[in-house]
């Protein structure tokens, strides 16, 4: 594995940890709270990350323009991405189900609730969910570890430790299949269409279609609950 993919790893590494040594400092530093230190560093940490991750890889966005002439349209890319967003929904509905009735997990998502009450508290976290995660994941999980996996071995054999490695930085065993599942789409319209471009748009998608959904349905409690209370105080 090029030199360079294992640095973007430790970059990866360290800007998922480095919180729990600057949001204290942070934390005594200014007047924030200790929740909205953490929150602002982790925006901070994942801008800087990706800043340092695509200086990294800079050779492979460069080896990326040299072969656009001869790979997909934009029309192409925007078509696989579609199609990658239903396959994706589709893969997610299957590993639920199956969660559900043979292992008889419930399909909320404990992450996704953090995320959505971290949001909540500072909107732009939004930004890390819906953009800068799903960049870095896709480079970090597909392109190289499934990459570099998949030059030793077949697709299935890469595409399940990626997509195992994947669920297991999400940190809910609980839904590992699900994880999973999502991992082994992405690493399919990689291979598919060789651009990494392709199962990052889709990530992205995915990612800001909850933040959308959830932000709509606190909405719309908060409306009814509004209602409610005119209802009560109207005579």
């Amino acid at each position: 594995m090029a030199r360079r993919y294992w640095y973007v790893i430790l970059t990866y590494i360290i800007m998922q940890f480095s919180v729990l040594a600057f949001a204290p400092l942070l934390y005594v530093l200014t007047p924030l709270g200790i929740t909205e230190a953490s929150i602002y560093w982790s925006v901070f940490s994942f801008i800087a990350g990706l800043v340092v991750v695509l200086w990294l890889m800079r050779p492979d966005m460069q080896m990326t323009r040299n072969q656009a002439d001869s790979g997909l349209s934009t029309g192409e890319i925007i078509l696989w991405a579609i199609a990658g967003l239903f396959m994706a929904y589709l893969a997610n509905g299957i590993a639920s189900r199956i969660e559900k009735v043979f292992l008889g997990v419930k399909p909320e998502s404990e992450n996704t609730q953090m995320i959505m009450d971290i949001t909540r508290v500072a909107p732009i976290f939004v930004i890390v969910t819906a953009i800068i995660a799903p960049i870095l994941e896709e480079i970090i999980f597909r392109k190289i570890i499934f990459g570099e996996l998949y030059k030793r071995t077949n697709f299935f054999i890469a595409a399940a430790l990626s997509a195992l490695i994947f669920a297991i930085i999400h940190r809910e065993p609980e839904h590992t299949l699900v994880y999973a599942s999502m991992g082994f789409v992405f690493a399919f319209l990689y291979v598919k269409t060789k651009r990494i471009i392709v199962p990052i748009i889709v990530h992205m998608s995915l990612n800001s279609i909850s933040v959308i959904l959830s932000l709509a349905l606190d909405l719309e409690d908060l409306q009814k609950q509004l209602e409610t209370i005119v209802m009560v105080l109207t005579p």
